[in-house]
Protein backbone atom coordinates (compact mmCIF):
# COMPACT_ATOMS: atom_id res chain seq x y z
CA UNK A 1 0.00 0.00 0.00
CA UNK A 2 2.93 2.64 0.83
CA UNK A 3 4.59 1.58 -2.46
CA UNK A 4 1.14 2.33 -4.41
CA UNK A 5 1.02 6.03 -2.26
CA UNK A 6 4.53 6.55 -3.16
CA UNK A 7 3.95 5.84 -6.76
CA UNK A 8 0.75 8.20 -7.02
CA UNK A 9 2.33 11.23 -5.15
CA UNK A 10 5.28 10.88 -7.73
CA UNK A 11 3.17 10.48 -11.06
CA UNK A 12 0.93 13.82 -9.42
CA UNK A 13 3.87 15.66 -9.08
CA UNK A 14 5.31 14.89 -12.53
CA UNK A 15 1.74 15.69 -13.88
CA UNK A 16 1.33 18.89 -12.27
CA UNK A 17 5.25 19.70 -13.21
CA UNK A 18 3.89 19.21 -16.93
CA UNK A 19 0.58 21.21 -16.23
CA UNK A 20 2.80 24.28 -14.95
CA UNK A 21 4.96 23.58 -18.19
CA UNK A 22 2.25 23.42 -20.37
CA UNK A 23 0.78 26.90 -18.69
CA UNK A 24 4.61 28.72 -18.76
CA UNK A 25 4.46 27.29 -22.58
CA UNK A 26 1.22 29.14 -23.41
CA UNK A 27 2.05 32.46 -22.43
CA UNK A 28 5.14 32.69 -24.21
CA UNK A 29 5.03 34.89 -27.30
CA UNK A 30 5.21 33.33 -30.69
CA UNK A 31 7.78 34.36 -32.88
CA UNK A 32 7.71 34.80 -36.50
CA UNK A 33 11.28 35.89 -37.75
CA UNK A 34 11.72 37.02 -41.67
CA UNK A 35 14.42 36.84 -43.23
CA UNK A 36 15.16 38.50 -46.63
CA UNK A 37 18.13 36.79 -49.20
CA UNK A 38 20.55 39.84 -50.12
CA UNK A 39 17.86 42.68 -49.57
CA UNK A 40 20.08 45.61 -49.35
CA UNK A 41 19.88 48.24 -46.64
CA UNK A 42 18.04 51.01 -48.62
CA UNK A 43 15.45 48.48 -50.69
CA UNK A 44 12.53 48.99 -48.45
CA UNK A 45 10.43 52.52 -48.11
CA UNK A 46 10.70 52.59 -44.58
CA UNK A 47 14.47 52.94 -45.46
CA UNK A 48 13.84 55.87 -47.84
CA UNK A 49 13.26 53.69 -51.08
CA UNK A 50 11.46 55.37 -53.34
CA UNK A 51 10.64 52.82 -56.46
CA UNK A 52 9.80 49.81 -54.88
CA UNK A 53 6.49 49.40 -53.47
CA UNK A 54 6.64 47.67 -49.79
CA UNK A 55 3.33 48.25 -48.12
CA UNK A 56 3.03 45.43 -45.61
CA UNK A 57 6.84 46.23 -44.10
CA UNK A 58 6.44 50.32 -43.89
CA UNK A 59 3.48 49.66 -41.93
CA UNK A 60 5.47 46.93 -39.81
CA UNK A 61 8.04 49.77 -38.97
CA UNK A 62 5.47 52.13 -37.91
CA UNK A 63 3.53 49.79 -35.73
CA UNK A 64 7.37 48.81 -33.98
CA UNK A 65 10.61 49.50 -33.98
CA UNK A 66 12.99 50.32 -36.96
CA UNK A 67 16.64 49.71 -36.52
CA UNK A 68 19.54 51.74 -37.95
CA UNK A 69 22.63 50.05 -37.32
CA UNK A 70 21.81 46.04 -37.60
CA UNK A 71 24.69 43.57 -38.94
CA UNK A 72 24.56 40.36 -40.61
CA UNK A 73 26.96 37.99 -39.47
CA UNK A 74 28.49 37.50 -42.73
CA UNK A 75 28.68 39.66 -46.37
CA UNK A 76 27.21 36.16 -47.66
CA UNK A 77 24.68 33.41 -46.94
CA UNK A 78 25.62 30.42 -45.71
CA UNK A 79 28.14 32.20 -42.30
CA UNK A 80 25.31 34.80 -42.18
CA UNK A 81 23.14 32.56 -41.25
CA UNK A 82 25.35 30.07 -39.11
CA UNK A 83 25.74 33.10 -36.82
CA UNK A 84 21.93 34.00 -36.49
CA UNK A 85 21.20 30.31 -35.86
CA UNK A 86 24.27 29.24 -33.26
CA UNK A 87 24.70 33.00 -31.51
CA UNK A 88 28.32 32.87 -32.07
CA UNK A 89 29.95 35.19 -34.37
CA UNK A 90 32.25 34.71 -37.18
CA UNK A 91 34.93 34.52 -35.09
CA UNK A 92 33.94 31.61 -32.95
CA UNK A 93 30.90 30.03 -35.59
CA UNK A 94 31.85 26.97 -37.45
CA UNK A 95 30.69 28.44 -41.02
CA UNK A 96 32.66 31.35 -42.10
CA UNK A 97 32.29 30.80 -45.70
CA UNK A 98 29.79 29.71 -48.59
CA UNK A 99 31.40 25.91 -48.92
CA UNK A 100 29.90 23.77 -51.29
CA UNK A 101 30.12 20.44 -51.09
CA UNK A 102 30.06 18.10 -54.36
CA UNK A 103 29.94 20.08 -57.91
CA UNK A 104 27.84 22.72 -58.35
CA UNK A 105 24.74 20.71 -59.59
CA UNK A 106 25.18 18.09 -57.27
CA UNK A 107 22.85 19.87 -54.83
CA UNK A 108 24.05 18.13 -51.85
CA UNK A 109 23.96 21.24 -49.88
CA UNK A 110 26.79 23.38 -47.95
CA UNK A 111 29.08 22.22 -45.26
CA UNK A 112 27.04 21.34 -42.87
CA UNK A 113 26.93 22.46 -39.00
CA UNK A 114 27.92 19.73 -36.41
CA UNK A 115 25.47 18.38 -33.80
CA UNK A 116 27.72 20.52 -31.11
CA UNK A 117 26.53 23.71 -32.64
CA UNK A 118 24.39 26.08 -30.00
CA UNK A 119 20.84 26.43 -31.92
CA UNK A 120 18.12 28.83 -31.30
CA UNK A 121 15.33 27.10 -32.16
CA UNK A 122 16.86 23.85 -29.96
CA UNK A 123 16.54 26.40 -27.18
CA UNK A 124 13.10 27.70 -28.05
CA UNK A 125 11.55 23.61 -28.63
CA UNK A 126 13.03 23.07 -25.44
CA UNK A 127 10.75 25.57 -23.76
CA UNK A 128 7.57 24.16 -25.65
CA UNK A 129 7.76 26.19 -28.64
CA UNK A 130 6.79 24.11 -32.01
CA UNK A 131 9.23 25.34 -34.88
CA UNK A 132 9.22 25.34 -38.50
CA UNK A 133 11.75 26.59 -40.92
CA UNK A 134 10.12 27.84 -44.36
CA UNK A 135 12.59 28.98 -47.17
CA UNK A 136 16.39 28.69 -47.47
CA UNK A 137 18.89 26.67 -45.16
CA UNK A 138 22.35 26.81 -46.64
CA UNK A 139 23.37 24.97 -43.58
CA UNK A 140 23.72 21.11 -44.55
CA UNK A 141 22.01 18.62 -46.39
CA UNK A 142 19.15 16.33 -46.12
CA UNK A 143 20.50 13.70 -43.75
CA UNK A 144 23.68 15.27 -43.07
CA UNK A 145 25.00 16.44 -39.63
CA UNK A 146 23.35 20.05 -40.49
CA UNK A 147 20.11 18.58 -41.96
CA UNK A 148 17.39 21.40 -40.14
CA UNK A 149 15.55 17.99 -38.79
CA UNK A 150 18.75 17.11 -36.45
CA UNK A 151 18.63 20.87 -35.34
CA UNK A 152 15.78 21.37 -33.44
CA UNK A 153 13.18 22.09 -36.11
CA UNK A 154 10.09 20.27 -36.16
CA UNK A 155 9.35 20.81 -40.07
CA UNK A 156 11.32 21.96 -42.81
CA UNK A 157 9.94 22.91 -46.59
CA UNK A 158 12.18 24.73 -49.65
CA UNK A 159 15.73 24.77 -50.76
CA UNK A 160 17.83 22.87 -48.65
CA UNK A 161 20.91 23.62 -50.90
CA UNK A 162 21.52 27.22 -51.93
CA UNK A 163 22.83 26.25 -55.44
CA UNK A 164 19.66 25.00 -56.19
CA UNK A 165 17.48 28.25 -54.72
CA UNK A 166 19.06 30.27 -57.68
CA UNK A 167 16.02 28.78 -60.09
CA UNK A 168 12.52 30.01 -58.56
CA UNK A 169 11.13 27.40 -60.64
CA UNK A 170 12.72 24.46 -59.24
CA UNK A 171 12.23 20.53 -60.14
CA UNK A 172 11.95 19.85 -56.29
CA UNK A 173 11.61 21.34 -52.98
CA UNK A 174 13.29 19.59 -49.77
CA UNK A 175 10.00 18.69 -47.28
CA UNK A 176 11.75 17.50 -44.33
CA UNK A 177 13.32 13.93 -45.21
CA UNK A 178 12.09 13.54 -48.75
CA UNK A 179 11.41 15.73 -51.80
CA UNK A 180 8.21 17.51 -53.39
CA UNK A 181 8.30 17.08 -56.66
CA UNK A 182 6.76 20.14 -58.49
CA UNK A 183 5.25 18.66 -61.65
CA UNK A 184 4.51 22.17 -63.34
CA UNK A 185 8.12 23.43 -63.37
CA UNK A 186 9.80 19.56 -65.02
CA UNK A 187 10.83 21.21 -68.12
CA UNK A 188 12.57 24.34 -67.00
CA UNK A 189 15.65 24.78 -67.70
CA UNK A 190 17.73 24.59 -64.56
CA UNK A 191 21.78 23.39 -65.26
CA UNK A 192 22.82 23.93 -68.31
CA UNK A 193 22.27 26.51 -71.58
CA UNK A 194 20.82 29.38 -68.93
CA UNK A 195 21.10 32.05 -71.73
CA UNK A 196 19.20 32.95 -74.52
CA UNK A 197 19.90 31.03 -77.71
CA UNK A 198 22.54 33.06 -79.92
CA UNK A 199 20.63 34.85 -82.33
CA UNK A 200 17.64 35.23 -80.60
CA UNK A 201 15.49 38.11 -80.33
CA UNK A 202 16.16 39.26 -76.49
CA UNK A 203 12.33 41.67 -77.20
CA UNK A 204 10.55 38.30 -77.70
CA UNK A 205 9.03 36.94 -74.76
CA UNK A 206 8.59 33.64 -76.34
CA UNK A 207 12.32 33.11 -76.31
CA UNK A 208 12.15 32.99 -72.12
CA UNK A 209 9.36 30.26 -71.91
CA UNK A 210 11.84 27.31 -71.09
CA UNK A 211 13.04 29.56 -68.19
CA UNK A 212 10.05 29.71 -66.58
CA UNK A 213 7.50 27.50 -64.68
CA UNK A 214 4.16 27.24 -62.56
CA UNK A 215 5.13 26.36 -59.54
CA UNK A 216 7.01 29.62 -57.63
CA UNK A 217 8.79 28.38 -55.28
CA UNK A 218 8.33 31.29 -52.81
CA UNK A 219 4.41 31.11 -52.95
CA UNK A 220 5.02 27.32 -52.16
CA UNK A 221 6.85 28.27 -49.26
CA UNK A 222 4.55 30.71 -48.22
CA UNK A 223 1.42 28.33 -48.22
CA UNK A 224 3.14 26.03 -45.86
CA UNK A 225 3.88 28.66 -43.19
CA UNK A 226 0.83 30.16 -43.20
CA UNK A 227 -0.56 26.18 -42.43
CA UNK A 228 1.99 25.92 -39.91
CA UNK A 229 0.51 28.77 -38.32
CA UNK A 230 -2.76 27.52 -38.43
CA UNK A 231 -1.56 23.74 -37.05
CA UNK A 232 0.37 25.91 -34.10
CA UNK A 233 -2.37 28.31 -33.08
CA UNK A 234 -2.86 26.79 -29.70
CA UNK A 235 0.74 26.91 -28.66
CA UNK A 236 3.60 28.71 -28.70
CA UNK A 237 4.94 28.80 -32.22
CA UNK A 238 8.71 29.07 -33.50
CA UNK A 239 7.97 29.89 -37.31
CA UNK A 240 11.82 30.84 -39.37
CA UNK A 241 11.10 32.28 -43.09
CA UNK A 242 13.84 32.83 -44.59
CA UNK A 243 12.77 33.26 -48.15
CA UNK A 244 15.12 33.65 -51.03
CA UNK A 245 14.20 36.42 -52.38
CA UNK A 246 15.27 38.45 -53.92
CA UNK A 247 18.58 36.82 -54.33
CA UNK A 248 19.45 36.24 -58.20
CA UNK A 249 17.80 35.06 -60.53
CA UNK A 250 15.39 37.47 -61.38
CA UNK A 251 12.34 35.54 -61.42
CA UNK A 252 8.78 36.49 -60.63
CA UNK A 253 5.25 35.38 -61.89
CA UNK A 254 3.75 37.41 -64.56
CA UNK A 255 0.83 39.03 -62.23
CA UNK A 256 3.45 40.71 -59.85
CA UNK A 257 5.80 41.89 -62.41
CA UNK A 258 2.90 43.57 -64.64
CA UNK A 259 2.80 46.23 -61.82
CA UNK A 260 6.73 47.49 -62.70
CA UNK A 261 6.99 45.91 -66.85
CA UNK A 262 7.67 49.02 -69.07
CA UNK A 263 7.69 51.66 -66.15
CA UNK A 264 11.80 51.32 -65.10
CA UNK A 265 13.59 52.07 -68.70
CA UNK A 266 14.40 48.01 -68.89
CA UNK A 267 16.98 46.21 -71.32
CA UNK A 268 16.48 42.79 -71.55
CA UNK A 269 19.27 40.59 -69.53
CA UNK A 270 20.04 37.66 -72.40
CA UNK A 271 21.49 35.14 -69.16
CA UNK A 272 25.08 34.06 -68.79
CA UNK A 273 27.18 33.72 -65.57
CA UNK A 274 25.29 30.43 -64.16
CA UNK A 275 21.92 33.02 -63.86
CA UNK A 276 18.65 32.95 -65.57
CA UNK A 277 17.93 35.31 -68.64
CA UNK A 278 15.46 38.27 -67.49
CA UNK A 279 13.63 40.22 -70.52
CA UNK A 280 12.65 43.04 -67.99
CA UNK A 281 15.36 42.70 -65.00
CA UNK A 282 14.58 45.90 -63.02
CA UNK A 283 10.63 44.94 -63.23
CA UNK A 284 11.84 41.73 -61.66
CA UNK A 285 13.88 42.81 -59.00
CA UNK A 286 11.16 45.51 -57.86
CA UNK A 287 8.05 42.43 -58.52
CA UNK A 288 9.97 40.26 -56.69
CA UNK A 289 10.69 42.23 -53.14
CA UNK A 290 6.85 43.74 -53.59
CA UNK A 291 5.86 40.26 -54.21
CA UNK A 292 7.79 38.95 -50.96
CA UNK A 293 6.24 41.94 -48.80
CA UNK A 294 2.95 40.72 -49.97
CA UNK A 295 3.40 37.61 -48.30
CA UNK A 296 4.96 38.79 -45.16
CA UNK A 297 1.24 40.51 -45.26
CA UNK A 298 -0.70 37.11 -45.39
CA UNK A 299 1.20 35.79 -42.59
CA UNK A 300 0.40 38.47 -40.80
CA UNK A 301 -3.40 39.08 -41.87
CA UNK A 302 -3.60 34.89 -40.35
CA UNK A 303 -1.69 36.18 -36.86
CA UNK A 304 -4.56 39.21 -37.11
CA UNK A 305 -7.55 36.83 -37.76
CA UNK A 306 -6.63 34.16 -35.19
CA UNK A 307 -6.66 36.65 -32.30
CA UNK A 308 -2.66 36.37 -31.62
CA UNK A 309 -1.41 39.81 -32.86
CA UNK A 310 -0.92 40.70 -29.35
CA UNK A 311 1.31 37.34 -28.45
CA UNK A 312 3.41 37.58 -31.34
CA UNK A 313 6.58 38.77 -31.98
CA UNK A 314 7.65 39.52 -35.64
CA UNK A 315 10.93 40.38 -37.13
CA UNK A 316 12.40 41.18 -40.26
CA UNK A 317 15.93 41.94 -42.06
CA UNK A 318 18.30 40.86 -44.63
CA UNK A 319 21.19 38.28 -44.52
CA UNK A 320 23.32 40.59 -46.50
CA UNK A 321 23.61 43.36 -48.40
CA UNK A 322 22.49 43.78 -51.81
CA UNK A 323 24.35 41.84 -54.77
CA UNK A 324 26.73 44.15 -56.48
CA UNK A 325 25.98 44.71 -60.42
CA UNK A 326 25.56 41.04 -61.36
CA UNK A 327 23.10 39.10 -64.00
CA UNK A 328 21.04 42.14 -65.09
CA UNK A 329 20.63 43.48 -60.98
CA UNK A 330 21.31 46.71 -60.81
CA UNK A 331 21.72 48.05 -57.31
CA UNK A 332 22.70 51.69 -58.12
CA UNK A 333 19.32 52.60 -59.91
CA UNK A 334 17.65 51.24 -57.26
CA UNK A 335 19.94 52.81 -54.59
CA UNK A 336 19.61 49.19 -53.33
CA UNK A 337 22.09 50.63 -50.07
CA UNK A 338 21.14 53.75 -50.01
CA UNK A 339 24.92 55.27 -50.01
CA UNK A 340 26.96 52.78 -48.24
CA UNK A 341 29.87 51.30 -49.13
CA UNK A 342 30.23 47.81 -50.55
CA UNK A 343 27.98 45.31 -51.37
CA UNK A 344 27.60 41.31 -50.89
CA UNK A 345 31.06 40.16 -50.29
CA UNK A 346 32.25 43.24 -48.40
CA UNK A 347 32.88 43.54 -44.79
CA UNK A 348 31.95 47.39 -45.56
CA UNK A 349 28.43 48.94 -44.22
CA UNK A 350 26.90 48.20 -47.45
CA UNK A 351 27.98 44.40 -46.99
CA UNK A 352 26.82 43.64 -43.86
CA UNK A 353 24.50 46.53 -42.54
CA UNK A 354 20.68 45.59 -42.78
CA UNK A 355 17.90 46.83 -42.17
CA UNK A 356 16.23 45.65 -38.98
CA UNK A 357 11.91 45.74 -38.04
CA UNK A 358 10.95 44.31 -34.64
CA UNK A 359 7.03 44.54 -33.84
CA UNK A 360 5.00 43.25 -30.85
CA UNK A 361 1.65 45.10 -29.94
CA UNK A 362 1.68 46.45 -26.63
CA UNK A 363 5.07 45.89 -25.61
CA UNK A 364 7.65 46.82 -28.31
CA UNK A 365 7.09 51.37 -28.69
CA UNK A 366 5.32 51.92 -32.16
CA UNK A 367 7.17 54.04 -34.59
CA UNK A 368 10.69 53.47 -32.21
CA UNK A 369 14.03 54.09 -33.84
CA UNK A 370 16.60 52.27 -32.35
CA UNK A 371 20.47 53.70 -33.54
CA UNK A 372 21.76 50.82 -31.11
CA UNK A 373 24.76 48.45 -33.02
CA UNK A 374 23.33 45.04 -33.17
CA UNK A 375 23.86 41.52 -34.58
CA UNK A 376 22.98 38.43 -35.70
CA UNK A 377 25.05 36.67 -32.72
CA UNK A 378 22.07 39.04 -30.39
CA UNK A 379 19.15 37.48 -31.45
CA UNK A 380 19.59 33.91 -29.80
CA UNK A 381 19.79 35.62 -26.03
CA UNK A 382 17.15 38.79 -27.37
CA UNK A 383 14.44 36.09 -28.73
CA UNK A 384 15.24 33.82 -25.59
CA UNK A 385 15.00 36.78 -23.60
CA UNK A 386 11.58 38.07 -24.89
CA UNK A 387 9.91 34.37 -24.16
CA UNK A 388 10.60 34.22 -20.97
CA UNK A 389 13.69 31.58 -20.88
CA UNK A 390 17.18 33.24 -20.43
CA UNK A 391 18.06 30.48 -18.64
CA UNK A 392 18.23 28.67 -22.02
CA UNK A 393 20.70 30.24 -23.61
CA UNK A 394 23.90 28.55 -23.43
CA UNK A 395 27.07 29.78 -22.14
CA UNK A 396 29.12 29.91 -25.17
CA UNK A 397 26.92 32.17 -27.08
CA UNK A 398 28.44 35.57 -28.24
CA UNK A 399 24.83 37.86 -28.35
CA UNK A 400 23.94 40.37 -26.59
CA UNK A 401 20.41 40.34 -25.50
CA UNK A 402 18.85 43.59 -26.46
CA UNK A 403 15.60 42.33 -25.34
CA UNK A 404 15.43 46.12 -23.14
CA UNK A 405 15.99 48.14 -26.28
CA UNK A 406 12.99 46.84 -28.03
CA UNK A 407 10.65 47.35 -24.88
CA UNK A 408 11.82 50.87 -24.58
CA UNK A 409 14.49 50.47 -21.61
CA UNK A 410 18.06 51.96 -21.66
CA UNK A 411 20.75 49.41 -22.31
CA UNK A 412 24.96 49.82 -22.25
CA UNK A 413 26.40 50.68 -25.26
CA UNK A 414 27.59 47.00 -27.03
CA UNK A 415 31.55 46.87 -26.22
CA UNK A 416 32.09 45.65 -29.55
CA UNK A 417 31.22 44.20 -32.78
CA UNK A 418 33.18 41.87 -34.58
CA UNK A 419 32.78 40.31 -38.40
CA UNK A 420 35.46 38.18 -40.42
CA UNK A 421 34.77 36.07 -43.81
CA UNK A 422 37.25 34.24 -45.69
CA UNK A 423 35.99 35.13 -48.99
CA UNK A 424 36.83 37.95 -51.73
CA UNK A 425 40.50 37.61 -50.34
CA UNK A 426 39.92 37.35 -46.96
CA UNK A 427 38.74 40.14 -44.27
CA UNK A 428 37.77 41.78 -41.20
CA UNK A 429 35.94 44.28 -39.52
CA UNK A 430 35.46 45.05 -35.65
CA UNK A 431 33.67 48.21 -34.96
CA UNK A 432 33.60 49.65 -30.93
CA UNK A 433 31.33 52.94 -30.55
CA UNK A 434 31.79 54.96 -34.07
CA UNK A 435 34.98 53.68 -35.08
CA UNK A 436 34.91 50.76 -37.69
CA UNK A 437 38.80 49.19 -38.31
CA UNK A 438 38.47 47.19 -41.55
CA UNK A 439 41.39 44.71 -42.76
CA UNK A 440 41.31 42.96 -46.12
CA UNK A 441 43.43 41.16 -48.69
CA UNK A 442 44.18 38.50 -45.87
CA UNK A 443 44.36 36.00 -47.83
CA UNK A 444 47.25 34.67 -50.53
CA UNK A 445 45.18 34.29 -53.70
CA UNK A 446 47.09 33.18 -56.74
CA UNK A 447 45.13 34.69 -59.24
CA UNK A 448 44.87 37.76 -57.56
CA UNK A 449 48.38 38.88 -55.14
CA UNK A 450 48.02 41.44 -53.01
CA UNK A 451 49.01 42.81 -49.65
CA UNK A 452 46.97 42.86 -46.96
CA UNK A 453 45.38 46.59 -46.06
CA UNK A 454 44.30 48.22 -42.74
CA UNK A 455 42.01 50.42 -42.85
CA UNK A 456 40.10 52.85 -40.16
CA UNK A 457 36.90 54.92 -40.50
CA UNK A 458 34.73 56.86 -37.59
CA UNK A 459 31.36 56.40 -39.31
CA UNK A 460 29.55 59.26 -37.22
CA UNK A 461 31.52 61.59 -39.22
CA UNK A 462 32.28 59.54 -42.33
CA UNK A 463 29.04 56.67 -42.55
CA UNK A 464 29.84 55.78 -46.54
CA UNK A 465 33.79 54.86 -45.33
CA UNK A 466 36.05 57.55 -48.11
CA UNK A 467 37.98 59.23 -45.98
CA UNK A 468 40.88 56.28 -44.23
CA UNK A 469 42.21 57.92 -40.65
CA UNK A 470 44.22 54.59 -39.74
CA UNK A 471 47.31 56.45 -40.34
CA UNK A 472 46.06 59.31 -37.85
CA UNK A 473 45.65 56.67 -34.83
CA UNK A 474 47.79 54.19 -34.73
CA UNK A 475 47.11 53.70 -31.24
CA UNK A 476 43.29 53.48 -31.51
CA UNK A 477 44.40 50.61 -34.33
CA UNK A 478 46.13 48.45 -32.33
CA UNK A 479 43.27 48.48 -29.98
CA UNK A 480 41.24 47.31 -32.51
CA UNK A 481 43.49 44.80 -33.43
CA UNK A 482 43.77 43.29 -30.27
CA UNK A 483 40.15 43.00 -29.94
CA UNK A 484 40.37 41.10 -33.50
CA UNK A 485 43.32 38.64 -31.89
CA UNK A 486 40.76 37.66 -28.73
CA UNK A 487 37.92 37.41 -31.15
CA UNK A 488 39.36 34.59 -33.78
CA UNK A 489 39.13 31.51 -32.89
CA UNK A 490 41.90 29.00 -35.29
CA UNK A 491 39.50 27.13 -37.63
CA UNK A 492 40.78 23.73 -39.30
CA UNK A 493 38.09 24.13 -41.94
CA UNK A 494 38.82 28.00 -42.73
CA UNK A 495 42.00 28.31 -42.04
CA UNK A 496 43.04 32.29 -41.56
CA UNK A 497 46.31 34.02 -41.29
CA UNK A 498 44.87 37.12 -38.65
CA UNK A 499 46.85 39.81 -39.02
CA UNK A 500 50.30 39.16 -40.98
CA UNK A 501 50.80 35.97 -39.44
CA UNK A 502 50.48 36.95 -36.08
CA UNK A 503 49.18 34.09 -34.30
CA UNK A 504 45.63 34.43 -32.24
CA UNK A 505 45.45 33.93 -28.59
Amino acid sequence: MNGTKQIAQILFVSLMALSLHAGESAKRPNIVFVLADDLGYGDLGAYGQKIIHTPTLDKLARGGMKFTQHYAGSPVCAPSRCVLITGRHPGHAFVRDNSEIGSWYSFQGQLPIPATEPCLEVALKAVGYATGAFGKWGLGGVGSAGDPLKHGFDHFFGFNDQRQAHNYFPRYLVEDEGQCVLSGNAGVVEKENLSLPAGSDPNDPANYASFIGTQYAPDLCCERALQFIRDNKDKPFFLYYPTTVPHLALQVPEDSLNEYKGKLADKPYVGGNGYLPQQYPRAAYAAMVTRMDRDIGRLLQLITDLRLEDNTIVVFTSDNGAVFPLSGYDPVFFKSNDGLRGYKEDVYEGGIREPLIVSWKGHIPAGAISSRVTGFEDWFPTLLELAGAPDAVPANVDGISFAPTLLGRQQPERPFLYREYHGAGGQLAVRVGDWVLVRRHLLDIPKKPSSPTTELYNLARDPEEKNDVAPAHSDLVKELEEIIRQQHKPSKEFPFPLLDGTPAK
